[in-house]
């Protein structure tokens, strides 16, 4: 048994599938198929159930694959003390967590298994911060729904996915006894929103996006300090808020999520990297990412709503 063997094993379970595996290893899939089987052959055991779209651990696999990651990562380390590398490799990453809610964590396992001497770094940072840490060189990938960071000069940006705004409100407010909420019924219904200060696009946004129904927000409160302050304002002031729909997993159960219907146009989240000294590790977690969206919107979006409202 080689360190390849264990590495080549610790791809594939960690992307489920050996085409993938493959494509992130450099090696072609028949050969990464060999390789894997000449190890369950020496273990004499099956590590990995293939199937049809995917490969799954068996039992036995899912021992030796926390194994194989420990014995990894320690064969890395040795490596960086006899070259005299002090410290592991970072990979700075801001972002917003409404928008990377349910893909975040797969992707990060992923990254980790694959390459396992990468320390990873995430700032949950409103807009402003990441402009400022971005223009100073401190971030490696950006991942934000605001528009206005688009423009934000040096960086490179492509669609990471797009997500659905939803009101959010007590369960005590009169929304929440509907279903899905006519954008109209805003009308004159007090409003909390993030601040211009942190989030300079977002009271914009909003106003875009209920303008062609004839609305115009009243907000009553702006919040700087991001959602995990604007939930208990909206219980204080008893108002709603237009948030992105992955604000449903980072909420209290004090609170609930409703779809709009007509549905709002969908905002669109963003994955920056500078354009120069471009981290190689960022172009592989946002690859990641995307993986990981592609797996969610293969379940149909009717089960995931089941879960966002409750």
């Amino acid at each position: 048994m080689e360190l390849r063997h264990l590495r080549y094993f610790a791809a594939v379970a960690a992307h489920g599938s050996f085409n993938r595996a493959a494509g992130a290893l450099h090696l072609t899939q028949p050969a990464l198929s060999r390789q894997v089987k000449d190890l369950e052959d020496e273990l004499g055991v099956r590590l990995l159930a293939r199937g049809k779209n995917a490969v799954t651990l068996t039992d036995a696999g899912e021992l030796f694959y926390e194994d194989a990651r420990d014995l990894l990562a320690r064969a890395d380390q040795a490596v960086q003390r006899l070259r005299g590398e002090s410290r592991n490799e970072v990979l700075r990453v801001g972002y917003a967590p409404s928008a990377t809610a349910g893909i975040m964590s797969g992707a990060l396992e992923k990254l980790q298994a694959a390459a396992p001497r990468v320390r990873i770094e995430l700032a949950d940072l409103s807009s402003r911060e990441m402009n400022e840490q971005a223009r100073d060189g401190l971030l490696d990938l950006l991942i934000t729904p605001d528009a206005a960071l688009a423009d934000l000069p040096g960086f490179q940006w492509t669609e990471l996915r797009r997500i659905m705004p939803v009101l959010v409100m007590p369960k005590s407010h009169p929304l929440a006894k509907l279903k899905k909420i006519a954008p109209s019924r805003l009308r004159d219904v007090p409003l909390i929103g993030l601040g211009r200060e942190n989030y300079p696009d977002y009271v914009r946004m909003v106003r875009a996006l209920l303008k062609p129904f004839g609305i115009t927000p009243r907000f009553v409160a702006l919040i700087n300090d991001g959602v995990s302050t604007l939930f208990p304002a909206l219980e204080a002031n008893h108002a709603v808020a237009v948030l992105g729909d992955g604000v449903a997993s980072l909420m209290p159960r004090t609170l609930v999520v409703r779809p709009f219907e007509p549905a709002l146009p969908e905002i669109s989240v963003k994955l920056g990297m500078p354009e120069i000294r471009a981290s190689p590790h960022a172009a592989t977690f946002a690859r990641l990412l995307r993986d990981e969206v592609l797996s969610r919107e293969a379940i149909p979006r009717g089960q995931i709503e089941k879960v966002a409202v409750r």
